[in-house]
This record gives structure tokens, C-alpha cells and sequence, in this order.
């Protein structure tokens, strides 16, 4: 991007008694100030001295910064039209979540009490924290003093720390009860208190962020008149506190919890697509008996169950729980992988700018400003992909998200037609109903026979 004229003549070196300020955003400008007597602050000057400086001065230069400078640019308006999307997506979709479990309560399990409660943090860092964000990525300054300088970055880190132990209490209870289901069953009271517990010590942890964020101006001769250049920044007593603080901070809330679900995400994966569920030994075998040991029975007089039939229900008892543990791993590892692809742009940056430091004296200005400003945006997507993701990969919430656009947009279907339980229990009875008489007439005879033939010598 070429620089013009007039950024030209502003990068020039200052001149004896002038103070210059160098303004990275979508361009790079260099402002230099005069201190000028009688002034109540420094002016900026070009190329020849100044003469009387108007009282209305500051105003005037205020008005500049605003319509040469903060006023979004064409691609910023892009950015504003891309965080107003997630917003209304994440509030409403996480919204529909909660409402989801709330209102059902089939639908109240292990996995999704955890769900809701990582959609409660997706909802606190998307209300509170996204439109912080958003002004901060666009003008540049903090424009909300100091008292929240502390409290909006402390609650979107507790927000990540909730999110994150969320992710990992719902893979070690899928690892437990996929791959050793004797060893711990979870109940909804161990679940209401793991939630409990997540949340105390998110915001125990996450204290020292709050303690370190202080509101300070890059322009002191402006504080008093505008907020403008107002920076909400860390500051550390030494400056290998925050190296220490923000490596613990990447291994801590990234890269060991991601690393561990990994792992038994994959041991889930070979549990459920490559070997049998332990636990769950097939009856199908386990009630399979020879013909002549059910002539026996019968000739005994006892009553024997006709075998095709009931070995079809047994398969498809079997099949049918496989199929609903199998959905639910996949939607699970879909919410993992982009949890980890959402917040690895952040992570990395926040590594190598706390970290190693680098990007204080950054040439290209503007790309790192580009990519910052995408990395933000993607931690506030990751809210919004959440309900897209149930809606995609799970039944269940996907029929609660049609019954409730259904009572605020005509002709998608009847209003609160899945709170109705005759509706509901006609449903499932009507799929039970066509399901076994499909699989009994079709798949009893051939494909229960050839499992039970296979399986036995």
C-alpha cells in the first residue's frame, strides 16, 4: 500500500522542541506537536512555524482525528458487519441452547449440562466483551476507563477458562463412559458440582489479569478533553513476570487440556469405530442358542421366544446405541477442533508478543494490525459456531431450534409442537413403529443370522 502525499510530509523527522506520535492503525501517520506558550497543550505543526494558534484549536484537531483517522475505513465496515453477525448469531443461538435443555427434560444428560454451561460463557464474553473488542479494533483506544479496563479482559480470560475445563470435563466423562464404563458413572449431582467447581476456580486463576490491566493515554495533553488513544494495557513490575505469566497461560488454558482431550478423543474414536463398546457384550450372542438346545426347551414344554425376532430386537437395541454414542463423539470432536482452530491464531500471537517480544518495532504496522484484528474476531466466532454445530450434528437440537423459530416465523411448523407431549410420543412412536417393521422383515432373517453365524464357531 503506497503512502500518500500528505503521510509523506507527516513522517518527517520532527524538528528541534517538537514531540512526534507515531499512530499505527489501517495507516500508518506520524503526528508532531509544538509546545506553544499560553497553549494548553502541544499543537501539530507542519513544515512552517506556526502563528497564533485559535482558541477552538483543540476542538478543531479533534474533529481531524475523528474524520481523517478513527472514522471506519471501507474494509473496517467489513469488520463491523462480520462482529455484528456473530453477535446476534452467538446471543441467539446459545440462547436457544440453554432454552433447549431447560424446557426438556430428556434432554437433560451429562453432555449437555456441560453444553449449556459452555454456552453461558459463550453468552458473558459475547454480551460484555465483544463490543469492547470491537471499538478497541476499530479507533484504536480504550473508551471505558479504568474500572472496566479490569474487568472486561478479566471476565473474557475466565470466559476462555471456563470454556476450556467445559471441553475437558465432557471428554473424560465420554472417555469414562465409552472406554470404561465400571470404573465412574457420572450422575447430574456430579455434574452440577463439576460446573460449580469450573467456574470457582476460573475465577480464582484469572485474578492476576485483572490486577495487572491499567488505563493509560499515549497522548497525556488529551486526557483531559478526550479519551482518544486511551491504551488498556498489562503492566508488569519487571518484565519477566509477564513471560513467565503467559507461557503458564498457553500451556495452561491451550496446549496441555488440548493436548489431553486429544488423546481421548482418540481413544474414543477407536473404541466406537474400530472395536465393541466395552460393557456392552453382545446379547445378541449371549442369547443365541443352537437349534437343538431350543428343540430341547421345547419338547420340555417351556415357552421359547421365536429366535429371528427377538435376536432383530436385540441387534437393533444394539445398533441404535451405537449410532446415538457414535453422533454424539462426532459432534463433540467438531466442537473440539474448532475450539482449537479459533483460539490458535490468539494463542500464538499473545505467545510471541508477551513472550518472546516481538511486534514492538514491527515495520509492516498494518499486517500485524490485520492480524490481530482477525484473531479477535475469530475467538468471538467460536461462540457463534457452537449452536451451528448442534444444529448440524445433533437431532435433538436441531428439532428444538425448529420449534422455537417456528413460534416467531409463520409456516416453518406449529408453535411448541415439541412441547406437546401426544405430538412427541406420537412421533417417536410412528419411527419406533416403522423402524421395526422394516428391520424385522428385512433385516431379522439375513442380517442377524449371518452376525450370529460369523460372530460363533
Amino acid at each position: 500500500m503506497e503512502m500518500s502525499e500528505r503521510d509523506r510530509d507527516q513522517q518527517e523527522e520532527p524538528k528541534p522542541g517538537q514531540q512526534c506520535l507515531l499512530v499505527a492503525g489501517s495507516e500508518l501517520s506520524t503526528y508532531c506537536f509544538l509546545r506553544v506558550p499560553g497553549a494548553q497543550m502541544e499543537v501539530p505543526t507542519g513544515s512552517e512555524e506556526p502563528s497564533s494558534v485559535p482558541p477552538d484549536y483543540e476542538d478543531e484537531f479533534l474533529l481531524y482525528l475523528w474524520r481523517d483517522y478513527l472514522y471506519p475505513k471501507q474494509y473496517e465496515w467489513v469488520l463491523i458487519a462480520a462482529y455484528v453477525a456473530v453477535f446476534l448469531i452467538a446471543l441467539v443461538g446459545n440462547t436457544l441452547v440453554c432454552l433447549a435443555v431447560w424446557r426438556n427434560h430428556h434432554m437433560r444428560t451429562v453432555t449437555n449440562y456441560f453444553i449449556v454451561n459452555l454456552s453461558l460463557a459463550d453468552v458473558l464474553v459475547t454480551a460484555i466483551c465483544l463490543p469492547a473488542s470491537l471499538l478497541v479494533d476499530i479507533t484504536e483506544s480504550w473508551l471505558f476507563g479504568h474500572t472496566l479496563c479490569k474487568v472486561i479482559p478479566y471476565l473474557q480470560a475466565v470466559s476462555v477458562s471456563v470454556a476450556v475445563l467445559t471441553l475437558s470435563f465432557i471428554a473424560l466423562d465420554r472417555w469414562y463412559a465409552i472406554c470404561h464404563p465400571l470404573l465412574f458413572k457420572s450422575t447430574a449431582r456430579r455434574t452440577r458440582g463439576s460446573i460449580l467447581g469450573i467456574w470457582a476456580v476460573s475465577l480464582t486463576v484469572m485474578v492476576p489479569q485483572a490486577a495487572v490491566m491499567e488505563c493509560s493515554s499515549a497522548l497525556p495533553e488529551l486526557a483531559n478533553r478526550t479519551r482518544l488513544f486511551s491504551v488498556c494495557d498489562e503492566h508488569w513490575a519487571d518484565e519477566l513476570y509477564p513471560r513467565i505469566y503467559h507461557s503458564c497461560f498457553f500451556v495452561v488454558t491451550y496446549l496441555a487440556p488440548l493436548s489431553l482431550m486429544a488423546m481421548a478423543y482418540f481413544q474414543i474414536f477407536r473404541k466406537l469405530w474400530g472395536r465393541q463398546i466395552p460393557g456392552t457384550t453382545s446379547a445378541l450372542v449371549r442369547n443365541w442358542k443352537r437349534p437343538s438346545d431350543q428343540m430341547e426347551e421345547q419338547g420340555q414344554g417351556l415357552s421359547v421366544e421365536p429366535q429371528p425376532r427377538a435376536r432383530a430386537r436385540t441387534f437393533l437395541a444394539e445398533v441404535k446405541q451405537m449410532r446415538a454414542r457414535r453422533k454424539t463423539a462426532k459432534m463433540l470432536m467438531v466442537v473440539l477442533l474448532v475450539f482449537a482452530l479459533c483460539y490458535l491464531p490468539i494463542s500464538v500471537l499473545n505467545v510471541l508478543k508477551r513472550v518472546f517480544g516481538m511486534f514492538h518495532q514491527a515495520s509492516d504496522r498494518e499486517a500485524v494490525y490485520a492480524c490481530f484484528t482477525f484473531s479477535h474476531w475469530l475467538v468471538y466466532a467460536n461462540s457463534a459456531a457452537n449452536p451451528i454445530i448442534y444444529n448440524f450434528l445433533s437431532g435433538k437440537f436441531r428439532e428444538q431450534f425448529k420449534a422455537a423459530f417456528s413460534c416467531c416465523l409463520p409456516g416453518v411448523g406449529p408453535c411448541g409442537s415439541l412441547n406437546d407431549p401426544r405430538l412427541r410420543s406420537s412421533a417417536s412412536h410412528k419411527s419406533l413403529s416403522l423402524q421395526s417393521q422394516c428391520s424385522v422383515s428385512k433385516v431379522s432373517e439375513h442380517v442377524v443370522l449371518t452376525s450370529v453365524t460369523t460372530v460363533l464357531p
